[in-house]
């Protein structure tokens, strides 16, 4: 069995005991959230439709709290002499998935 969660305007394919890294999640470590499923396949049946699926509850625990890898963003222009250099690192959450339904 498994599911087809919405979190942070992304969409996960998710399985009881899977980890899944996700963008930055409120809780604390060992907290529970339910995550949004929109569509449930169990074995031969499969609930596409979002409002039928969102009935099933996709329990998953917060496992760790850190920061991705650093992404640079470099802005050039030639013969303006025009340079920028910008770091980011994202926020993200990794979660174990506990139950599907």
């Amino acid at each position: 069995m498994y599911a087809i969660v919405k979190t942070g305007g992304k969409q996960y394919k998710v399985a009881a005991g899977d980890i899944l890294v996700t963008e930055k999640l409120q809780g604390e470590i060992g907290d529970k959230v339910e995550l949004q499923a929109i569509a449930v396949v169990d074995g031969t049946k499969v609930v596409a439709d979002p409002a039928e699926a969102g009935k099933t509850k996709v329990v998953a625990t917060i496992v760790d709290q850190f920061k991705g890898d650093k992404v640079l963003v470099f802005k050039f222009k030639k013969r303006k002499n025009y340079k920028k250099l910008r770091g980011h690192r994202q926020l993200h959450t990794r979660l174990k998935i506990e139950s599907i339904g």
